[in-house]
């Protein structure tokens, strides 16, 4: 690996190469030497002064200093049609059983941003009743929303009641129970991958003076790396937690798409960590 990391060093690797590289070797040639690849590794990113109390938290590819003040937990389409029985995705025969393996942690994520104060910020993908803004026919928005997931037909919801599959207002796009949104807790629609496209997000998110993001929510490769991506191209610093993000594509594979996005991630968009870490960060941040 070492005249690997040399080279690296001497030759500018183009980004092909470096997504050909494994995930410890492609990090260390971004970095620039094997040498400095281990002191990077332990130590924390470099923070401005911060304005709230000070949460560590341990995260690859390494520990990161977050100013709680400036911190919003991102919750990403934890809604019944992705995540519950009778909802969009189980009516397309698609396995919703990792977006319910990641509703415990979130919930003890979410309890405990509201104990220590961090603000929290749901999205939900909703289209208008009209169908307006899937985008035009054959559109790739529209084939995956209208042809194969079935947006906007009218279906009836466990509950009994008559419900528009992915439709504003209706009982697929509301939060799934156990996650609930609290009172003054923004729930922003959005109608593409990335919850930043043509919504109102940033402009929340500056009106809270936000710069750290902690990611969870469904699907880990699809809309939580699409949001993930525009946090980063915006200067934010992303974190996702990995056992509060699900992605049933490839979720059989001995690598899934969710272990991909991981790895992207942490290699070169942000940073990766679980819950159990963040709910012990801030519960020993300075006060």
């Amino acid at each position: 690996m070492k005249d690997d990391l040399d080279s690296a060093r001497q030759h500018p690797l183009s980004r092909r190469q470096v997504l050909g590289l494994g995930g410890a070797t492609a990090a260390a040639a971004l970095i620039g030497a094997a040498d400095d690849r281990d002191a990077v590794a332990g130590t924390v990113a470099p923070t401005t002064k911060m304005s709230g109390p000070k949460i560590e938290l341990d995260a690859k590819p390494g520990p990161i200093a977050i100013d709680r003040a400036r911190t919003v937990v991102l919750v990403v389409d934890m809604t019944n049609d992705f995540g519950s029985k009778g909802g969009m995705f189980e009516r397309a025969g698609i396995d919703i059983a990792p977006i319910q393996r990641a509703v415990g942690p979130t919930a003890r994520v979410l309890a405990a941003a509201r104990e220590h104060g961090v603000k929290i910020v749901y999205l939900s993908m909703a289209y208008q009743p009209d169908l307006a803004d899937v985008g035009p026919p054959e559109s790739p928005n529209w084939r995956a929303h209208v042809q194969f997931l079935q947006v906007g037909r009218t279906v009836q919801a466990p509950d009994g009641s008559s419900t528009r599959i992915l439709v504003r207002d209706n009982w697929g796009t509301r939060v799934l129970s156990e996650l609930r949104p609290a009172a003054g807790e923004p729930v922003v629609y959005k109608t593409r991958y990335s919850g930043f496209y043509a919504t109102e997000l940033d402009q929340i998110l500056r009106t809270m003076d936000a710069r750290y993001l902690v990611i969870t929510g469904c699907t880990t490769s699809v809309c939580v790396e699409s949001t993930l991506r525009d946090a980063m191209f915006r200067d934010y610093s992303p974190i996702l937690l990995a056992d509060c993000a699900a992605e049933p594509i490839g979720d059989k594979l001995p690598r899934s798409n969710h272990d991909a996005s991981l790895l992207v991630i942490e290699t070169l968009l942000g940073w990766v960590s679980d819950s159990e870490r963040f709910v012990r960060a801030l519960s020993t941040s300075s006060a």
